[in-house]
């Protein structure tokens, strides 16, 4: 059976997600971050070296990174391809894959500038004009990316938008999607699914 390391407060409620959507059985280890540094407690250190979450073991393989438990999960539990394309169809697999991995790889970045910048209450002209843009410029692209469709890559949900909605989220947090209201829209449809209710139920983020 699958074990979860989910840290409270996080994206890894997001890993949680994806296990509902699949119909995994498996064990939630949870953890609380530091109420005064909101940094994650040690004995997360104790399951991978880097002290972060989500991290899986999966009767021994053991998985850190969001993008790629997700990869796992897909290549383990998705047989009948349900939440990705088949490799055989290469052009719908790449398009698929770039989805996958944008989150984390553009749009995370500048989400976690304004982040700690609000955090801390401290200006700084640079890093905010930075963020600023950069969420613009990603929310932009999102968007358009989905049009009028439900889904990011069309009428089917599929496993990147998982990554899209966790970004997505963030952005409502920070109070950076005013002015995107089929984003907001977007991510409502997600969240309404019965699988993140279930993972919402599990693991209170």
């Amino acid at each position: 059976m699958i074990r979860l390391h989910h840290l409270r407060i996080g994206r890894s409620i997001f890993t949680v997600w994806q296990l509902e959507e699949l119909g995994v059985p498996y064990e939630l280890i949870e953890y609380i971050r530091d109420p005064k540094t909101f940094l994650a407690p040690p004995e997360l250190k104790k399951v991978h070296a880097s002290g972060k979450s989500p991290v899986i073991d999966d009767d021994g393989v053991v998985v850190a990174e969001s993008i790629a438990i997700t990869t796992y999960l897909l290549q383990m539990y998705d047989p009948q391809n349900r939440f990705a394309p088949a490799r055989s169809n290469l052009k719908e697999w790449a398009r698929f894959t770039q989805w996958l991995h944008y989150p984390e790889g553009s749009v995370f970045t500048p989400l976690l500038v304004k982040m700690l910048l609000i955090r801390s209450g401290q200006e700084h002209a640079a890093f905010d004009a930075f963020s600023s843009r950069e969420i613009k410029l990603h929310m932009d692209y999102i968007a358009a990316q989905l049009g009028t469709k439900p889904y990011i890559l069309g009428d089917s949900f599929s496993a990147a938008d998982f990554g899209v909605s966790y970004v997505v989220s963030l952005a409502k947090r920070l109070g950076q999607l005013g002015n995107w209201p089929t984003l907001d829209t977007y991510l409502t449809r997600n969240q309404s699914r019965p699988a993140y209710m279930r993972a919402l139920e599990r693991a209170i983020e």
